[in-house]
């Protein structure tokens, strides 16, 4: 009897504690729902995060991250890191829950964090001025220092290269962002730097005397970065909604609404433009912004329509019979009520007329699908493009979706396709060189703005119209609606 009393004396300690143990901790996953936001480190950059018109967040990784936090019916919180370090540091020590910041996968950052599938390929590029020497391999460098952002993956792989480059040389630059060193190089004040493939083809149409020298890396991929820890609750449905995302389309989708309209770079083309918004825009401007009040359109989209069809020339004439500075024909013009030569009239019509097209289309065809249909019927007519969308579905794609019917429009130029639609063949290579170009147009416009790019805004409602265009003074306006996806 004395020996069970004993025991259960020196049991009763341990079930006491036993009892006092805290509740095992929530996971990652259960910890991101019982918040209901979804906490993300990025960089503040066009190809990442930024705020666009009228401070709202727009930016290929936050809309992907956006969209990952939907599927977990919680809120997203970006923050802006101060470099690449910093982004890093943050995931580490779990200050966030992952980064979204267009990290490349590297061995080295490998050993710190875990990182998702890849979500985009890119190539690695060295980046040099017009009239700087065209180096044919790291051997041409000599000791002439590249820039890159310090601690990047840029800088890790020179670090790697250096071992068959003694010779090779840089410099790490904190607190700068890719854009920054592109305009170093652009400015003439240093040689070269390196950039990924997609950031240097955005902002080459800022910088357009930059040139790529050659590629240091075809292969590299850039991917989430989570912290590495037993906990892979959050991570999972990371790697799951990835694997989603790329197998509905829906990340083609995505990348097509930030770098679809990113074509092979044109020099003469963009210093024209240039030349074009210092000596001719000017004048049409405050016609534009009229015009833009009016119809719900951001201005500078259509004075891009505007340079798309006639350079800002008020008496231009095109072969097919259409005039003036927003290209009229005299049909479109007549029904409109407008003098096609009157660089205000022609400017009101254009957009009156763009904003028939937007709003006849489906109302299934939303946010920028829907603008950049309505810009291909500006171009090569609404019935072809109604057309392109029968033949998209005809293929298995999507008709509700511009980078489908794009694909389907050139298809109109070939008897096999245009002898089974309603309006017959088309030119239709031609409206998606058109959407691309003015895409392009008003990119470079809200850049020489405020030095931002900017998302287009889903548009409301226009004000009822009775009669022509003009005058506006005493008529109300359309704001766009903040965007949405």
């Amino acid at each position: 009897m004395r020996r069970w009393s004993i025991t259960l004396l020196l049991a009763l300690p341990l079930l006491l504690a036993a009892c006092e143990r805290a509740p095992p901790q929530p996971t990652a996953l259960e910890q991101v729902l019982a918040r209901g936001e979804l906490v993300v480190v990025t960089r503040n950059s066009a190809t990442t995060w930024y705020r666009g018109r009228d401070g709202l967040e727009t930016g290929f990784e936050y809309e992907l991250a956006r969209h990952f936090a939907d599927t977990l019916g919680v809120g997203l919180r970006m923050e802006a890191a101060s470099d690449v370090t910093d982004v890093l540091r943050q995931v580490v020590e779990g200050e966030v829950d992952f980064a979204a910041a267009g990290l490349t996968v590297t061995r080295e950052r490998s050993r710190r964090v875990r990182f998702t599938p890849s979500y985009l390929q890119v190539s690695t590029q060295l980046v040099r001025r017009v009239g700087t020497p065209q180096p044919e391999s790291l051997a041409d460098l000599g000791s002439t220092p590249i820039a890159v952002i310090a601690n990047s993956s840029h800088a890790e792989l020179l670090r790697e290269l250096r071992q068959g480059y003694p010779d090779l040389n840089w410099d790490e630059y904190r607190d700068r962002e890719s854009e920054e060193l592109l305009s170093l190089v652009w400015e003439g004040e240093v040689e070269y730097t390196v950039a990924d493939s997609h950031e240097l083809a955005l902002y080459q149409r800022y910088y357009p005397e930059l040139r790529v020298a050659f590629d240091l890396a075809s292969d590299d991929h850039l991917a989430w970065a989570f912290p590495r820890s037993e906990d892979d609750s959050l991570y999972q449905r990371a790697v799951a909604f990835i694997h989603e995302m790329a197998a509905s389309g829906a990340l083609d989708h995505l990348y097509e609404r930030h770098f679809g309209h990113i074509g092979e770079f044109d020099y003469a083309g963009t210093r024209t433009f240039m030349r074009g918004v210092e000596q001719r825009l000017p004048r049409f401007r405050e016609y534009f912004i009229q015009a833009g009040e009016r119809y719900g359109f951001d201005w500078r989209l259509l004075a891009a329509v505007g340079y798309q069809e006639s350079f800002w020339n008020p008496e231009a004439v095109s072969f097919t019979g259409v005039r003036g500075l927003m290209m009229l024909t005299q049909v479109t013009a007549d029904e409109l009520g407008v003098d096609r030569l009157d660089p205000r009239q022609s400017i009101m019509g254009g957009a009156r007329y763009l904003r028939q097209l937007y709003d006849r289309l489906p109302e299934e065809i939303t946010g920028d699908d829907r603008l950049w249909m309505a810009l291909a019927s500006y171009n090569v007519g609404y019935g072809h493009v109604i057309d392109a969308r029968r033949i998209t579905e005809q293929r298995d794609g999507n008709p509700w979706l511009w980078r489908d019917v794009r694909e389907s429009l050139p298809l109109l130029r070939q008897r096999r396709w245009y002898s089974q639609t309603t309006h017959g063949y088309a030119r239709g290579h031609e409206p998606v060189i058109y959407v691309d170009n003015i895409r392009s147009y008003f990119d470079l416009l809200s850049w020489l703005e405020d030095r931002e790019p900017r998302e287009l805004a889903p548009l409301e409602p226009p004000v009822e119209l009775h009669g022509p265009p003009w005058p506006m003074e005493e008529e109300s306006t359309v704001r766009p609606m903040p965007p949405t996806l």
